[in-house]
Formats: C-alpha cells, sequence, structure tokens
C-alpha cells in the first residue's frame, strides 16, 4: 500500500510540473502574439512602393531597342520575372494578356526577366508579341533601379519616373493612388 501511495503522490506532481510548464508555454505564446500583432500590417515591399522614384537604368531589349529612364515619355507597365519562381508561372500570362491592351501598346510595356537567354527563353516568346523585354542578372538594370526584391515584381511607372502603384498581381497595379 505505502508503495501505491508513492505512486499516486508521484504522478500528482508530475501533474502539477506539467500544467506550470503549460501555462508558461500559453503565456509566452501570448507575449509573442503580442510582439507580431504590434508590427506595421503587411509584409515589406519587394519592390518600390508607390510614390517612389526609380533609379536611373539603360538596357537593349531583346529585338534592340534601347530602353532607359530618359525615354520614359508615358505611363509603363513594368514586370520583372524569374524562370525559378513558381509564382512567376502563374502570373506571367495575366501580365501578357493585360499588356495586350496597355495604352500605347508594346512600347510601353518593359518585361524584365531575371536569368540567362537558355533559362528564359520560354518567358521570352511569350513576352516578344506584346512588351519589349530585357534579359538582366538580378541586382543590374531595371531590377535595380526598381529595387526588385522578390518575383513577380509589377510597377507602373510614369514619364517622371515615378512609381504609380506596385505589387505583385495585377490588382496591386489596380490600387491607384488618390495622388497620382
Amino acid at each position: 500500500m505505502p508503495f501505491l501511495t508513492a505512486l499516486v503522490l508521484s504522478v500528482g506532481v508530475l501533474c502539477l510540473v506539467d500544467l506550470v510548464l503549460t501555462v508558461g508555454v500559453i503565456r509566452r505564446l501570448r507575449a509573442h502574439e503580442e510582439m507580431l500583432s504590434a508590427r506595421p500590417a503587411g509584409s515589406p515591399s519587394i519592390v518600390l512602393p508607390p510614390g517612389a522614384v526609380i533609379g536611373g537604368f539603360s538596357a537593349t531589349s531583346t529585338d534592340g531597342v534601347h530602353v532607359s529612364d530618359e525615354t520614359l515619355t508615358e505611363t509603363v507597365l513594368v514586370g520583372v520575372f524569374s524562370p525559378d519562381c513558381s509564382a512567376c508561372h502563374e502570373r506571367l500570362p495575366q501580365f501578357a494578356e493585360h499588356a495586350r491592351s496597355f495604352p500605347g501598346g508594346r512600347g510601353n510595356v518593359l518585361a524584365v526577366l531575371v536569368g540567362t537567354e537558355e533559362e528564359t527563353a520560354d518567358e521570352r516568346r511569350m513576352l516578344e508579341p506584346v512588351a519589349l523585354v530585357l534579359i538582366e542578372e538580378y541586382g543590374t538594370g531595371l531590377t535595380k533601379a526598381l529595387q526588385v526584391r522578390g518575383f513577380p515584381s509589377l510597377a507602373l511607372v510614369d514619364e517622371h519616373r515615378r512609381v504609380v502603384a506596385s505589387g505583385t498581381t495585377l490588382e496591386d497595379l489596380g490600387k491607384i493612388p488618390a495622388h497620382a
């Protein structure tokens, strides 16, 4: 009988310790939740936000057209894609379809493909009929000018090099600020 009493007391103490540890974990989780909710809403932008001015750039499209920050005379639609990005494969056809009807036509649409000629061949074939296609390394040219930090990155840039709208989806480009 003393053995059974000791066993029951041991189980009771073990359950009490477990309860104390569980309460500690719950408090800790609540503290983390409060810290996370104190952060500003939304995730960091992966491309320059509306109102920002893009940096200088100079490039030549795959069909030989010179493009630079100096040649922007109207609002241009810009899409930056990577062949390694699964979201890019999903959004690239949507971008191409939107580009087909963009005001000013193909000359006002810049599609940047980050990678080598071989890696971007399929995307290039899809985009060349509707956009001026630039193939560049990440962190150079237009990806540097737009401060691209992820893919896909989309932007509307006006003739003053100011970003009018930006994001990762075409819906983001529909949210044009009232002061733009």
